[in-house]
């Protein structure tokens, strides 16, 4: 069988140039000890567990490219997932770029992954790529809010802010990544929107505005975001529960 006749594989990009103030002073939050173990590998490994994803990039902070390859080099990935390794931009949203820019040309599905997400379950992975390869042009696991959320006018920090408005609680999501989409629709999202006023937070954000359609697919508790101390706690105690339970 041809190249040209095999199907469109999916790659996960995973942006780990940031800081993580939020954690404290020391190395990158992507490189944060979990267990032992930097997150980054843990996400990394997050994203191999799908037999759907072939191919992860890695966008690592400018300068620290070579550590973040050595650092990955030794890693025991499946056999039908490659890794490279690129460096990333003054931000998350030039980062991104910046792995897009690195994908083969046989890549169809590109799943865009926090570093800072390292628990997120395969089977969340692999209903994103589902949900992508069954038409919708953008993904996004997400989670109902647990408690009810206040529109307010930011005021300076420390001060009461007025409440403007109560979001009724049952439309809303907390999203979570990965998130996946059809490549030419993000890769026309980050062209387009390179550059632009005001830096977008996600990459289906950048979707939305404009005018694509996003879907949402369920997420997971385990899916959370380690910005703080208290997250890597929660972290490390779910590492500890699968370990116990599975052998993880």
């Amino acid at each position: 069988m041809s190249d040209e006749s095999l199907p469109p594989r999916t790659a996960a990009v995973i942006p780990a140039a940031g800081r993580g103030v939020r954690l404290g002073p020391g190395a990158p939050k992507a490189l944060r000890a979990l267990s032992g173990t930097p997150m980054l590998v843990h996400a990394v490994r997050a994203m191999a567990a799908s037999n759907a994803v072939s191919l992860v990039v890695v966008v690592a902070p400018p300068g620290d490219t070579a550590p973040v390859r050595n650092l990955l080099t030794d890693l025991v990935l499946p056999d039908r997932t490659e890794l490279l390794v690129v460096p990333g931009g003054e931000s998350r949203q030039e980062s991104v770029r910046l792995g897009l820019d690195a994908l083969p040309d046989d890549i169809g599905t590109v799943l865009v992954h926090d570093a800072a997400r390292p628990l997120v379950p395969v089977d969340t992975v692999d209903a994103v790529i589902e949900a992508v390869r069954a038409g919708a042009t953008a993904v996004v696991p997400a989670l109902p809010l647990a408690d009810t959320v206040k529109e307010v006018e930011p005021g300076e920090k420390g001060e009461p802010e007025p409440v403007v408005a109560t979001p009724d609680r049952a439309r809303l999501r907390a999203v979570q990544t990965p998130q996946g989409f059809e490549r030419a629709t993000l890769v026309n999202a980050h062209h387009i929107l390179a550059g632009a006023d005001g830096e977008a937070t996600d990459c289906a954000g950048m979707v939305e505005r404009l005018g694509g359609s996003v879907v949402v697919v369920p997420g997971h508790e385990e899916a959370f975001k380690v910005t703080r101390p208290l997250d890597l706690v929660l972290a490390e105690a779910v590492l500890a529960r699968r370990r116990a339970n599975d052998g993880f």
